[in-house]
């Protein structure tokens, strides 16, 4: 049986796919080449890149899995190739960690204004080196600050442990009812537990600090005008999870008053373009959807992904 790993796949987890007995393809195929060239293969293996939609599928029968490389499955119609008899599966665990450092990548960048004096230095650095230090002379310590987590799946949780094991409170909602602590495992093997607190959605928009977003994009942005509203002056916000979970639009404006402090965005509305209003924005700190592009997660992907290939393809 033959599988396209058409976003490509980690070594070890195509070596294990191979040792199970299948041939494993990493060169890409472009997305309007699909129809034709997946007819050679028995399953493929996508990231965020590549769409497995209803229309391919009705002319790919031969398609018995669809692997997908980290947590959403936003670009894969699942339900309808699911109801064709197709295995759909994710990892959903693998990235988590990654996630979550990356959000604190962009909460500390932020306090300590190094997404603007990154951009700075190299220019004025050395004609206005006092006038950036005092510019720059006004940052905050996450110790003791109140995180809201909107979103408390495993990236969700991931995320909170970092701010616990940096001193900050933890608030966090979600549709389901979640822990009331977590335990986080230090080194020499020392484990503790440590509380945190599920609030509405309201009243994490109220009391936080800091907001990280861990939530698919529904019909509407989870954080938009009304939203807006609500936060305390001078907030930090990350989304990490899907572009469209805050509206950028709004963002921007939020920004240019103040009433937003400074925001990190890995994921945005229109990817692979992004609106320049947000690329150029001083106050943003950007990085191109690199949440689970660590060495780490990334052996853990593969390695979660073709286990789970193994098993359905082997059935």
């Amino acid at each position: 049986m033959k599988i396209l790993a058409n976003d490509g796949i980690d070594a070890a987890g195509k070596k294990l796919l191979e040792d199970a007995g299948f041939e494993v393809d990493t060169n890409h195929i472009p997305q309007e080449e699909l129809a034709e060239k997946l007819q050679a293969y028995d399953a493929i293996t996508v990231r965020s890149a590549t769409k497995v939609r209803q229309a391919l599928l009705d002319v790919c029968p031969n398609i018995k899995a669809i692997g997908r490389g980290g947590v959403g499955m936003d670009n894969i119609d699942v339900d309808y190739a699911r109801s064709k008899g197709i295995a759909v599966i994710n990892t959903p665990a693998a990235s988590s960690l990654s996630v979550g450092e990356l959000v604190f990548a962009h909460l500390l960048n932020g306090v300590r204004f190094l997404y603007d004096s990154n951009r700075k230095m190299p220019v004025e650095g050395n004609t206005n080196f006092g006038g950036l230090k005092k510019a720059y002379a006004k940052g905050v310590e996450l110790r003791g600050k109140t995180l809201g987590v909107v979103g408390f799946g495993r990236i969700g949780r991931e995320t909170a442990k970092v701010a616990l094991g940096l001193g900050m409170n933890v608030i966090y909602t979600d549709l389901f009812d979640g822990p009331t602590s977590l335990s986080l495992t230090f080194t020499g093997g020392i484990a503790v537990d440590l509380p945190v607190k599920q609030v509405a959605f309201e009243e994490v928009l109220k009391q936080s600090d800091f907001i990280t977003l861990h939530v698919p994009f529904l019909d509407k942005p989870a954080i938009g005008k009304e939203e807006f509203a609500l936060l305390k002056d001078g907030v930090g916000l990350v989304n990490a999870a899907r572009g469209g979970v805050i509206d950028e639009l709004e963002l921007v404006k939020a920004l240019d008053s103040g009433k937003v402090s400074f925001a990190g965005l890995d994921v945005f509305d229109n990817e692979p373009t992004p609106r320049a209003e947000i690329l150029n924005h001083p106050r943003i700190s950007l990085t191109p959807h690199i949440g689970a592009a660590t060495n780490e997660a990334q052996e853990r992907i593969g390695i979660e992904l073709a286990t789970l290939l193994i098993d359905a393809l082997k059935k």
